[in-house]
């Protein structure tokens, strides 16, 4: 079953105070970036956010599962109207994403 448009932009409308959201369509799913770093998957109108040391530091108590069959384990967000959390929780795995990716090289 393909997500709702309709879900994705409330989702990208309970996280607007994390960064600027945008969501692009992927294999009929959609896949969500706050300031150009991908963080997150839609699938099945459901919130999947990466796993990252930080957010599993400061949310140890979220559940994780798999977005789609033969993907790793994403943290799930099952409430999605809990606007403090999830923009919490996104801004902690950008900036640790962010701090993740090799650092681009001068030439």
């Amino acid at each position: 079953m393909a997500s709702h448009p309709d879900f994705v932009d409330y989702v990208a409308e309970q996280l607007r105070q994390a960064g600027t959201i945008r969501s692009r369509k992927m294999f009929g799913e959609y896949g969500l970036y706050c300031d150009d770093v991908f963080f997150a998957v839609i699938c099945d109108d459901q919130l999947f956010v990466k796993v990252t040391p930080a957010g599993e530091a400061v949310f140890p108590d979220l559940p994780k599962a798999p977005p789609y069959e033969g993907a790793r384990d994403y943290i799930w967000v099952e409430d999605v109207d809990d606007r403090d959390t999830m923009t919490a929780l996104t801004r902690i795995t950008c900036l640790a994403l962010q701090e993740q990716q090799p650092k681009k090289r001068r030439k």
